[in-house]
């Protein structure tokens, strides 16, 4: 039996969501703990208000995501950006695993008749679609982010997350079944 196009999306954006976290983790592995709370400059987001952010989005967007509006009452959006005293990766990592939680619980619960429904994000109404697909941009953002910092940090002691420097030839041969 053949899969609908609603089904078909359904499964791969979830997938699309997994490569995201995937990617942050194994990127956040390679980060020590000072590195975490430390920003660029004064003007940049550390790993830890980007753990916060994102964790803080994903609880209130995907919360009661069908029923009620994508920014709770009680979300304080501008708390994120602030890494109180005390912080732990720790604590930092329960967050990040409760957002990703909130997200692919709703996500693998979502029917094909789902998509068809509005919800409401600050008061402004998206298809369900387009609601999934803004957050699958708005994490693939701070993703980004994410393993640019980390990368920053690890420095020498950086392993690359997809195909190293250098090694795309080999990598394409080993895919395409050709020899180097």
């Amino acid at each position: 039996m053949n899969e609908s196009p609603e089904m078909l999306y359904l499964k791969d954006v979830v997938a699309q969501f997994y490569q995201l976290k995937t990617l942050a983790d194994r990127a956040l592995s390679q980060v020590n703990d000072g590195d975490l709370f430390r920003p660029l400059d004064p003007e940049s987001n550390s790993l830890a208000i980007l753990i916060q952010h994102m964790a803080g989005n994903m609880r209130s967007r995907w919360t009661d995501f069908l029923t009620s509006d994508g920014e709770k009452p009680d979300r304080n959006r501008d708390a994120e950006f602030e890494v109180a005293e005390g912080t732990t990766r720790e604590d930092l990592q329960a967050r990040w695993e409760e957002g990703w939680r909130c997200l692919f619980q709703t996500l693998t619960a979502l029917s094909e008749e789902d998509l068809a429904l509005t919800v409401l994000i600050r008061a402004e109404p998206h298809s369900v679609i387009k609601a999934i697909n803004r957050q699958l941009t708005h994490y693939g953002y701070h993703v980004g982010q994410i393993v640019f910092l980390a990368k920053h940090f690890a420095s020498d002691h950086w392993r690359a997350l997809s195909v190293p420097r250098g090694r795309s030839g080999q990598f394409n041969a080993e895919k395409l079944g050709r020899r180097t």
